[in-house]
């Protein structure tokens, strides 16, 4: 994600940050490596959808927009590689519109995710579920409209600066209390979203060692990575913001420079996120036909007897 700019100096918001030369190359590789494994990887998805067949009509519809999602985000990392390195070049208005199609996959992505994990709980627990389809395409149209909101602050934070000859494309706040409002909604909807992925599937995790058909080493693998990667990967970024929040309301300076040292980093996991997701969820929907098919054995050898 593009690089911060936050305050070096708490009564001063907006100026630029310096980074060395290590973080710079450290960040970018780690792009370029979530961008050679994450765009094919998301392509392959979108392309073959893997064992989908058997999925609702919703669950297909939310796996392929969260592939399009990641996808989308992750196509902008060489972008952001090479203005880490060298110097943003591309003007005021691709400032902003990049800036603003990076917010709305990344939010995109933590709703689709949300929406997967609640439909996924839904479908498995529900004797029914496997074979019910619906057609709700307009929880797309909802889920997109929501992530194009949340993301309109970046529209206006976003500036093209310059400190000694070198230009960089990143948040610009005008006040600290804009700054705060920013970093808080950010921070409400990453614990939001990870309070109902992980809600739905530890009830998930019960609900199938309640039942014996259930009761599948290789699910309760998928339901344990699911929480931690989200967790590990997605977590630290609102966490680092709500720091960073902390640290401009009580004006503590070595706070601030903790926040302004992490927040790049939070940011590049989320990109790691997005690499890894659709090997989570091609294997998550592998594993759910399979729970699908032994319900409806359960329950046709119950009617049998």
């Amino acid at each position: 994600m593009e690089e911060l700019n936050s305050t070096s100096n708490i009564s001063s918001p907006g100026q630029p940050h310096p980074v060395s030369w290590d973080s710079k190359l450290a960040i970018v590789v780690v792009l370029s490596l979530c961008f050679a494994l994450g765009v094919p990887g998301n392509i392959a998805v979108i392309i073959i959808k893997p064992n989908w067949q058997h999925l609702s009509n919703l669950s297909q519809i939310l796996m392929l927009n969260l592939a399009m999602s990641d996808l989308l985000c992750l196509s902008t990392l060489p972008l952001w590689s090479y203005t880490i390195l060298y110097t943003w070049t591309f003007g005021l208005v691709a400032c902003k519109l990049v800036s603003y199609l990076v917010h709305c996959s990344v939010y995109g992505s933590l709703l689709t995710v949300t929406a997967l994990s609640v439909q996924r709980y839904i479908q498995v627990v529900d004797l029914q579920g496997c074979s019910y389809q619906t057609e709700k395409r307009w929880l797309l149209v909802l889920l997109w409209l929501v992530a194009m909101i949340l993301s309109i602050p970046v529209l206006v934070t976003h500036q093209v600066l310059t400190d000694q000859h070198w230009a960089r494309c990143q948040p610009h706040y005008s006040s600290l209390a804009q700054q705060v409002v920013v970093l808080v909604i950010e921070s409400l909807m990453g614990f939001i979203s990870f309070s109902v992925v992980a809600s739905a599937y530890i009830q998930l995790h019960r609900k199938v060692h309640q039942a014996a058909f259930f009761n599948n080493p290789r699910m309760t693998w998928l339901v344990t990575s699911i929480i931690v990667t989200f967790l590990v990967l997605r977590m630290p970024y609102p966490i680092v913001n709500m720091l960073g929040v902390a640290a401009v309301t009580v004006k503590n300076e070595d706070l601030l420079k903790f926040y302004l040292h992490s927040w790049n980093i939070t940011g590049a996991l989320i990109f790691v996120n997005s690499c890894l997701n659709p090997l989570l969820y091609a294997f998550a929907s592998r594993n759910k036909c399979t729970l699908c098919q032994k319900k409806h054995v359960v329950i046709a050898e119950a009617r049998l007897s």
